[in-house]
């Protein structure tokens, strides 16, 4: 039937989008992969090292997923197909809209999946830590701090992902000065690369009596996760390590200990610190893969131009240095006394006076 041919070509455009993501993830590969690592789950003794089977199992649960879907978008496809096909030879145009709300949802799982199968650098599949600091702005800018943190914490609950507080430094009325976080999940440090910057906020400050625009900044800084790395060595005498008490609502061992690790690496001048876990040993642990991690980072921006993207060019957190703007008040309606005109199309100047733009739009009505 005529009125099921665009449904087909939409599911040949989509079956063309499924074998581009299952050739970008070389299924061929991924079933070697699967079949290597249940391998080395039975070999003996594998579940006494811990550190081994977790890194296994994680690697394990990544190439059987990637495996799950896209079998399900080839049988989804085909299931489209089958109904295509009953649709017409029964002239059952009433099946169209049921034929369209498949192909569509079909369209958006395929188009995410092609994105994931597009994250193919080194570090894409590896976990991530965040680092946000709030910039020039103040208490307005801790508040942002705390916005941006509630904003990931939020995309990570979205995702399905696991996120962890390292470190958190409170500001000094409200708001966060620095909190550092890790987010656990697949391609996490793919997604999330793109964020680090600096993130500028234009917004009427609840902190202003007077209620006026303030602009706030806060940078963020994003590292993959690095398990190990054989070819960076640390040597205990490059480091200084020093212990304080953990902050929080205290307990029975939280603040009566100094839990809390801040690890300084002398010859390149990084400093990592964690206190979220409740042993010193627990947070050592923590601060030295954060500290790995780093160091990684150092090594391969000075290695190759192309790793320039792990981290990038950390700007002053402040104007003109912004890679994303928030503005949640950037327009005015501005009404003409004398004619009662009121004109939405004033934009006020983001980075100007807004009470002198005023003034000058009323001098030329």
């Amino acid at each position: 039937m005529v009125e099921f041919d665009e449904s087909k070509q939409k599911l040949a455009s989509l079956r063309e989008v499924i074998k581009e993501v299952a050739d970008a993830l070389d299924v061929p590969s991924l079933e070697k992969r699967k079949g290597e690592l249940e391998e080395e789950q039975n070999q003996d003794g594998f579940w006494t090292d811990q550190a081994r089977s977790q890194r296994v199992n994680k690697e394990l649960k990544q190439v059987s997923d990637k495996l799950q879907k896209v079998a399900k978008l080839r049988s989804r496809a085909e299931d489209i197909g089958v109904l295509i096909e009953l649709a017409e030879m029964e002239e059952a145009l009433s099946e169209l809209p049921t034929v369209e709300e498949e192909l569509k949802t079909l369209s958006e799982e395929a188009e995410a999946m092609k994105i994931a199968a597009l994250l193919k650098g080194k570090h894409d599949g590896c976990d991530a830590i965040l680092t946000l600091h709030a910039g020039a702005g103040g208490t307005e800018a801790q508040d942002w701090c705390s916005m941006l943190f509630r904003m990931y914490s939020r995309y990570a609950e979205k995702r399905g992902y696991s996120m962890k507080v390292l470190d958190m430094l409170p500001g000094d009325e409200a708001g966060i000065k620095s909190v550092s976080f890790e987010i656990d999940g697949e391609n996490a440090y793919g997604y999330l690369k793109a964020e680090k910057g600096v993130h500028r906020l234009v917004r009427i400050s609840p902190f202003d009596a007077n209620s006026r625009r303030h602009t706030s900044f806060a940078s963020l800084e994003v590292m993959p996760v690095i398990q190990d790395d054989t070819e960076i060595q640390i040597r205990q005498e490059d480091l200084k390590v020093d212990t304080y008490r953990s902050g929080g609502a205290g307990g029975q061992h939280v603040n009566k200990t100094e839990s809390a690790i801040r690890i300084t690496h002398i010859p390149t001048g990084i400093i990592v610190a964690c206190q979220n876990e409740r042993s010193q040993i627990q947070n050592r642990e923590v601060a030295m893969r954060m500290l790995m991690s780093k160091l990684v980072e150092l090594r391969e921006r000075e290695q190759m131009e192309y790793e320039q993207s792990l981290k990038g060019e950390l700007k002053k957190i402040e104007w003109g240095s912004q890679i994303r703007s928030y503005v949640f008040c950037p327009y005015t309606l501005v009404k003409d006394h004398r004619t009662g005109y009121e004109d939405a199309n004033v934009q006020a100047v983001m980075d100007g006076d807004l009470q002198n733009f005023i003034v000058e739009y009323l001098k030329k009505a």
